[in-house]
C-alpha cells in the first residue's frame, strides 16, 4: 500500500500531518518493537514507513541517525540487516510507553525547584513550569531532580488555578484540540465498520504519534489546576476507545508481515497485552 492508495478515512487523518522520518520511526518501536523483542528488519521498517509516504532514502537517513544518537543499534544476519533498541533507548521508550497506557499517577503535591544551571528549554522539555529566575516547579510524582537542583515539596495550594499560569496550557490545548479534530471522525467511523488489518496498524501509529507528541510535553497538572473545558481529558478518552479497537486487526496484520531477526514477530505477547488490559480498566 502506497501513500496514495492509503485507505481513505486514514488518508483524512494523514491529510496535512507533518511527520518527520525519525519521529515516526520512534513510534514504529515504541508501539509494535519494544512489547515484541526490540528488533525488526530493516525491509519491514521501509515498508511501514512507506505507508505514510516516508521514503526508503529517508528511513535509511534517519536510522544512521538515530544510530549515531545511540537509540537503534545495527546488526546483520546474512544478507539482512536488523535494528534494535539501545538498552538506553529502551528504557526512554518504556518510560513513555507508561504514560500513554498505564492510568496517570496522582501528583502528590509540587516540586519547587531552584536550578541554577537550567535553561528554559531545558525546564520546557522536563515539562517544568518557569516562576522565575533560577525556580520551577511541577506536580510532585517522586521526579529525581536534575543535577544542582535544590528541591522543596509544597502540599496542594489554596488557589491551583493560579499555578497554572507557569505552563502554556493553550499551546497544550489546542495541540489536543487538533488530536480530537483529526480523529475523531475515524473513531465515529469505524464504531460500525472496521478498518483493514493493515489499515489498521497505519492508523493506530498515526494516533500513537500524534497523542505522544502532545503528551510528552503535558506537565499532567492535577485536574483541579487546569481549566474545565480542558481538552487533554477528550483526547485521552479518545485515544482509549480507538487505540483498543483498531489493536485486533493491528495486532493480526503485525503477525503476519513484521519480520525480526527470529523472524515473523508474535502478533500478541504478554506486554502488549498488557498495555490493552491497562488502557480497558
Amino acid at each position: 500500500m502506497t501513500h496514495a492508495e492509503t485507505e481513505p478515512r486514514v488518508a483524512a487523518v494523514m491529510d496535512g500531518m507533518e511527520l518527520r522520518a525519525a519521529a515516526f520511526i520512534v513510534t514504529v518501536y515504541g508501539d509494535v518493537v519494544l512489547p515484541r523483542g526490540g528488533v525488526l528488519w530493516t525491509g519491514t521498517l521501509i515498508d511501514i514507513c512507506g505507508r505514510v509516504g516516508i521514503s526508503e532514502s529517508l528511513v535509511r537517513t534517519a536510522v544512521s541517525r538515530l544510530v549515531a544518537a545511540q537509540r537503534l543499534r545495527g546488526e546483520r544476519a546474512g544478507r539482512r540487516s536488523y535494528y534494535r533498541l539501545d538498552v538506553s533507548a529502551r528504557i526512554e521508550f518504556e518510560q513513555a510507553a507508561t504514560l500513554l497506557f498505564a492510568a496517570d499517577a496522582p501528583a502528590r503535591g509540587w516540586q519547587i525547584l531552584h536550578v541554577p544551571d537550567l535553561t528554559p528549554e531545558a525546564a520546557r522539555r522536563m515539562r517544568m513550569g518557569h516562576m522565575g529566575g533560577q525556580v520551577c516547579i511541577r506536580p510532585d510524582r517522586g521526579q529525581p531532580p536534575p543535577p544542582g537542583a535544590l528541591v522543596f515539596h509544597a502540599s496542594d495550594t489554596d488557589g491551583p488555578h493560579q499555578v497554572a499560569r507557569y505552563w502554556d496550557l493553550t499551546a497544550i490545548d489546542a495541540a489536543y484540540g487538533d488530536m480530537l479534530a483529526r480523529f475523531g471522525p475515524l473513531e465515529a467511523a469505524t464504531r460500525d465498520e472496521a478498518l483493514p488489518e493493515a489499515a489498521s496498524l497505519v492508523a493506530r501509529l498515526l494516533l500513537v504519534h500524534a497523542y505522544r507528541h502532545v503528551l510528552l510535553r503535558d506537565p499532567r497538572l492535577p485536574p483541579a489546576a487546569l481549566p474545565a473545558d480542558w481538552k487533554g481529558r477528550a483526547a485521552r478518552a479518545l485515544f482509549r476507545a480507538l487505540y483498543l479497537r483498531l489493536s485486533p486487526a493491528a495486532e493480526r496484520h503485525v503477525g503476519d508481515t513484521f519480520l525480526g531477526e527470529k523472524g515473523r514477530l508474535p502478533a500478541r505477547t504478554a506486554d502488549s497485552d498488557a498495555r490493552l488490559l491497562s488502557l480497558s480498566g
